[in-house]
């Protein structure tokens, strides 16, 4: 393989020390998917387990998350590109303005808000410059059903219903198509995805497995559909090898700690599936 051959994609995103999740999810995922990923760091997340697994959330100076995209940058646009926690107005600002200089194509967004087993926005005003900033930028949006409720303006989300009304919402703000991350937060037997390209609903379920060690499977599948971008597949096509990708992580899956079980990246190619 040749240098000109290399598919090359990029996270920005926080670190996740635990490595479930975050840019070390990315990571492994863009690995996974035959792909060199360059990474920038957003932001450093702690978990306390002396405290009831209480993550603290510690940005990165917005110049310097600007100085690590130049780097990246020097060898021209990377193949596809997602972003993950962002930390902070001016750093949401710094992406912005990255992804419109070099002109950047196949741009996952997911809209990082909240930090896994917490339920409130991190940032309200980042939640804010998201949806402003970029969602027009995105060919792909990839909100949990938390993150469609806030960036639609409908609050709670819990049937298929509602995500249909918040994907025409996000999908009207910008994003070219918008992925409503149900998994295993709606009733039923079933974890169910929506995926919606402005025109057709495309409804995306699995079974529901148990014990469900899902840490970091909302990062890992905004990666695979990166990583299936890079790879030529149509948006379709890469949000349905996600589903397959990140379903087979959780299968793998193991009980890091009485708190949290992460996916297991290499689920899917270890599985033959």
């Amino acid at each position: 393989m040749t240098m000109s051959t290399i598919l090359k994609t990029l996270t920005i995103a926080g670190s996740d020390s635990s490595g479930g999740a975050g840019l070390q999810a990315d990571l492994k995922t863009f690995e996974e998917y035959g792909t060199y990923g360059f990474s920038a760091l957003t932001t450093i997340v702690t978990m306390d387990p002396d405290n009831g697994w209480h993550h603290n959330v510690y940005p990165i100076d917005a110049k310097l998350v600007a100085e690590q995209l130049k780097t990246v940058f020097a060898g021209g646009p990377v193949d596809a590109m997602k972003t993950g926690m962002l930390g902070s107005v001016p750093i949401i600002e710094v992406v912005q303005k990255c992804i419109l200089e070099n002109q950047q194509k196949n741009v996952v967004i997911d809209p990082v808000m909240v930090c896994k087993g917490e339920d409130e926005v991190l940032n309200p005003d980042s939640a804010d410059a998201i949806r402003d900033l970029l969602l027009p930028l995105a060919a792909v949006a990839t909100p949990n059903l938390f993150e469609a409720g806030v960036l639609s303006g409908l609050g709670r989300l819990t049937t298929v219903g509602e995500m249909k009304e918040a994907a025409k919402i996000i999908h009207e703000r910008g994003a070219k198509n918008v992925v409503i991350k149900g998994g295993k937060s709606l009733d039923g037997d079933m974890a169910v995805d929506l995926l919606y390209d402005g025109t057709e609903f495309t409804i995306l379920e699995t079974p529901k497995i148990e014990p469900a060690h899902n840490h970091g499977a909302g990062c890992t599948f905004a990666a695979a559909v990166a990583g299936g971008l890079a790879n030529g597949l149509s948006v379709k096509e890469a949000v349905a090898k996600a589903k397959k990708f990140v379903t087979a992580a959780i299968r793998s899956g193991y009980q890091f700690n009485e708190y949290v079980g992460p996916v297991f990246h290499a689920g899917f190619r270890l599985n033959g599936e």
